[in-house]
């Protein structure tokens, strides 16, 4: 895989895209380890076993304090005890790109003025349930009929489960929209793996859907979306295998 550069990185925080506000973002994932040294430890070192896994994601960037932009969406985040699913793409938001998704709470938030330079903004988010490294199933971008998304190839089934994650951030339709992840084990016949709560007449909203431990998920996936209505909605979806 060739090297990224860092400038089509691209954030989405609940129904909001904030990239346009932004200009550093970083993912940060730790696993909890106990040690299990005994007397007569082989080669006289210490051993461990792993536990639990944690993650954070910081970013930051400039200030706008206009409806719906940044300032709004983090200043309204923080110390808020509802789970906001994040999006963090590193290679930008396309199809078939790598991302990190979680669901996590504000834990700070930060207005830097200094006489010389832009306003700036800063913000840490703690996850709730870890970090999820997934694939992007589409990019953000606005429809308005019923479709799928192209065909994402793992190149062999999993067998644990993962995450769906959905971030709806316009919406003009007059009726309601159905968001599913399908799945296949030969690109041809689909299945519904995973299916978002239905999206009604011109909200904007992010949800995440766990696919149970130890189910299988084919080979392929795609994004699937339904329209009853007209107009545009524009959205994107990921999803991570564990």
């Amino acid at each position: 895989m060739a090297f990224i550069h860092g400038k089509d990185a691209a954030l989405i925080h609940g129904a909001y895209p904030l990239t346009s506000f932004l200009n550093d973002g970083s993912v940060s994932q730790d696993v909890e380890t106990a040690e299990t040294t005994a007397f007569g430890a082989a080669g006289g070192a210490k051993t461990y076993i792993t536990g639990l896994r944690d993650a954070t994601l910081s970013a930051s960037g400039m200030f706008d304090g206009d409806a719906s932009a940044v300032d709004v969406v983090l200043s309204g985040s923080i110390g808020s005890d509802t789970l906001s699913p994040v999006l963090f793409a590193q290679s930008g938001i396309a199809a078939g790109n790598r991302c990190y998704i979680l669901q996590g709470k504000t834990t700070s938030y930060e207005v830097s003025a200094p006489v010389g330079d832009v306003v700036s903004v800063s913000y840490d988010a703690q996850a709730d349930g870890g970090a999820d490294d997934a694939i992007l199933l589409t990019a953000l971008a606005a429809v308005t009929a019923t479709g799928n998304g192209s065909s994402q190839d793992n190149s062999a089934s999993s067998s644990n489960g993962g995450i769906a994650q959905l971030h709806v951030t316009a919406n003009t339709m007059n009726n309601n929209m159905v968001f599913k992840v399908q799945h296949s084990a030969d690109n041809s016949t689909w299945a519904d793996l995973a299916t978002f709560t239905t999206v009604a007449t011109t909200v904007k909203t992010s949800e995440r859907v766990t696919v149970a431990s130890g189910t299988t998920v084919n080979r392929y996936l795609r994004a699937n979306y339904t329209a009853s209505g007209s107009g545009s909605i524009t959205f994107t979806m990921a999803f991570a295998r564990r």
